[in-house]
């Protein structure tokens, strides 16, 4: 069936085929003739069956229907929840791309950038505006935005609200909206979350669903490999360099992780470059760009990105980090073979993430074969494996102990306290001249005592003289003691 059946506006439909689409997929077929004719909807498709035309079209379509009253004072007529950053960039691009011979402006706004310029284009005015929650309640909270006109709004991507925490601020945003609209809601699963939401926000919807939800893609090869926890870098670096991979998203399961292997990635000569959270917009957005170009071979992305990034041609998906949530599989390997490109998805799994896929096989009603990748011989040689040396006997030190250690000439453990000495150990201690401060050790000590010192010559009368003294000074205090 082509565009032009589905009732939709001769300048959209233009604009359509303009982009190099011909035939609607499955998804937008049965969801486009329901939307145009004003009911609600509640569609559910895998990831990459086309869901975003499935809405822009009959949004644009029912924008066409009534031109603004006051074209100079434009008001958001349309307004379209998703959860991420990316997504929204992304269907602002389908927006302009579809709509390009139509007079519609549209904005997205999201987090991470300076909220100056998206204020700016508010206040001179938007028809349709995309958004993540937490940003739109910013411009909310500084009156940036009138949601009063809305005449259609869409909830995108709603079970990964839930996921990701938005689903009150969600519930505050359609509490701004009027009541008399047209709500559109897509999800990827139909979760009991999303079906209390719809229940809440919508009108007798008409559910249009597009396969089995558990099911993967069939346009999807998965692969899932055996290996060690230490040698999965190895393994991703052979595959990179033994197979025809030309565009190639690989999935960590936290950020750190994800700099790591595309660092790791980039000192062996394989471009790559990482995408999640905590870069900022345009780092993020330079990043997408690149791997669109074909600058990067290899992005290296969080699950933040699972749902967020289409780009075209993505020849494999590698789960680096096999996913806790068979939901997040799905949407992680469903970003290969779209509409009609066929993929490849390669899992690593080590032997205490072996319960993650058994959760994923029963998640999707499949048994999967766990195998080692053919040619892979993994460095089995450990850290380190180095001989080691017997150390050099250190030079005496100050201390009369050789290298500082005990007395046996082992070296001394640093940070460590000193064992009390056992008595044979004591008595073989040097001996302590002097009293008070400033007391030396004997550096010439033996195990012997000290022999006495000579007695004084009877021929040297300085000697005899002092020692005279002395007892004569002892006898007077003895004398003045018993007076």
């Amino acid at each position: 069936m082509p565009f032009k059946e589905l009732g939709l506006n001769d300048l959209l439909v233009q604009g359509i085929l303009a982009t190099g689409y011909t035939a609607p997929t499955q998804i937008q077929a049965k969801a486009i003739p329901v939307a145009v004719g004003g009911k609600d909807i509640i569609g559910t498709a895998k990831t990459g069956t086309g869901k975003t035309a499935a809405f822009v079209l009959p949004l644009l379509h029912r924008l066409s229907l009534r031109e603004q009253t006051h074209p100079r004072q434009r008001r958001c007529r349309a307004l379209i929840l998703t959860p991420t950053r990316e997504l929204a960039q992304q269907i602002e691009d389908a927006i302009r791309s579809y709509g390009r011979f139509m007079p519609f402006k549209p904005l997205a706004v999201y987090g991470g950038t300076n909220m100056g310029p998206q204020t700016n284009h508010l206040h001179k005015g938007v028809d349709i505006l995309v958004a993540t929650p937490g940003r739109l309640l910013d411009h909310m909270q500084r009156k940036n935005v009138d949601l009063s006109g809305v005449e259609v709004l869409v909830i995108d991507e709603a079970d990964r609200m839930f996921d990701m925490g938005f689903i009150n601020d969600v519930r505050t945003i359609v509490a701004r909206t009027p009541k008399e609209r047209q709500t559109m809601l897509f999800a990827a699963t139909m979760s009991d979350e999303v079906r209390g939401l719809m229940s809440a926000i919508q009108r007798s919807p008409e559910l249009i669903a597009i396969g089995e939800r558990r099911t993967p893609a069939e346009s999807v090869k998965q692969h899932f490999y055996s290996v060690a926890r230490d040698h999965k870098l190895e393994l991703l670096i052979h595959m990179l360099t033994s197979k025809d991979m030309d565009c190639v998203l690989v999935f960590s399961r936290t950020k750190h992780g994800a700099d790591k292997v595309a660092h790791k990635l980039e000192r062996q000569g394989i471009s790559s470059v990482a995408i999640h959270s905590n870069r900022t917009q345009a780092q993020r957005q330079n990043a997408l760009d690149g791997f669109k170009a074909g600058r990067f071979r290899v992005m290296v992305a969080t699950d933040v990105a699972a749902r967020g990034i289409d780009v075209d041609g993505i020849s494999h998906v590698v789960n680096y980090d096999i996913p806790a949530f068979p939901e997040d599989y799905i949407h992680r390997i469903g970003r290969t073979g779209r509409a009609s490109a066929t993929g490849e998805a390669a899992t690593f799994v080590t032997p205490d993430e072996v319960k993650h896929l058994r959760n994923i096989e029963r998640y999707t009603s499949k048994r999967y074969e766990l195998k080692q990748f053919q040619g892979f011989v993994p460095n089995t040689l450990p850290k380190d494996s180095a001989p080691q040396h017997a150390r050099p006997h250190a030079a005496p030190s100050h201390s009369g102990r050789p290298g500082g250690g005990n007395r046996k000439g082992q070296p001394a453990s640093s940070g460590h306290k000193r064992q009390p000495l056992r008595n044979d150990e004591r008595r073989q201690q040097p001996r302590i001249s002097g009293t008070g401060r400033g007391r030396r050790t004997n550096q010439h000590s033996s195990p012997h005592p000290a022999p006495a010192p000579p007695p004084v010559s009877k021929n040297d009368w300085r000697s005899l003289l002092e020692e005279m003294q002395g007892r004569l000074g002892k006898m007077k205090k003895k004398l003045k003691g018993t007076k």
